[in-house]
């Protein structure tokens, strides 16, 4: 058993530090955004997948040791909760303090993640906001009002408030 919660500890502790590497490309994707560097966007973007792919394979580690635990303690998996753990560890004072401090610190990372994607989340939805503000009004120009002008026959000239449609053409 005591093998076994040090693998989870240890996976506790690699998957905080890939999160905190993980919140450290976060901050620095925010001034990229407000900057609308989308070449250094792209790179942060890149450079985030790999360490969501290695979050991936260190949570499937967790979840095997979760499982591996759960089966020696004849518990529940889908009922066992790390937290739950640490209580059980009462015997255990020094692993308790280890999965405690681990989990805590697994725990915060992650929120602020979560804090900083959504505060870039916010900001992306902002630009696309402006952008869209920004196609409309260019619609907008486009479709203009028509004067009221008319020609001898009572016909409507349909000249644009505007809008001068006359252009260059190289083929004259």
């Amino acid at each position: 058993m005591a093998s076994l919660m040090e693998n989870l500890i240890d996976v506790l502790e690699k998957e905080s530090e890939e999160y905190k590497a993980l919140l450290e490309l976060s901050m620095r994707k925010t001034p990229v955004i407000v900057s609308e560097n989308l070449e250094e966007l792209a790179k942060i973007t890149d450079e985030e997948q790999l360490i969501v792919d290695r979050i991936n394979h260190l949570d499937n580690i967790r979840n095997e040791a979760v499982n591996d635990i759960a089966n020696v303690l004849n518990k529940d998996v889908t009922k066992l909760k790390i937290t739950d753990l640490i209580k059980m560890l009462d015997s255990r004072p020094e692993e308790q303090r280890l999965l405690a401090a681990a989990f805590d610190s697994l725990r915060d990372v992650v929120q602020n993640v979560a804090r900083v994607n959504e505060q870039n989340r916010e900001l992306i939805q902002s630009a696309l906001e402006m952008v869209q503000f920004n196609m409309n009004l260019i619609h907008s120009v486009k479709a203009a009002p028509e004067t009221a002008n008319y020609n001898r026959g009572a016909y409507n000239t349909g000249d644009v408030i505007g809008i001068n449609r006359k252009s260059f053409d190289a083929k004259q």
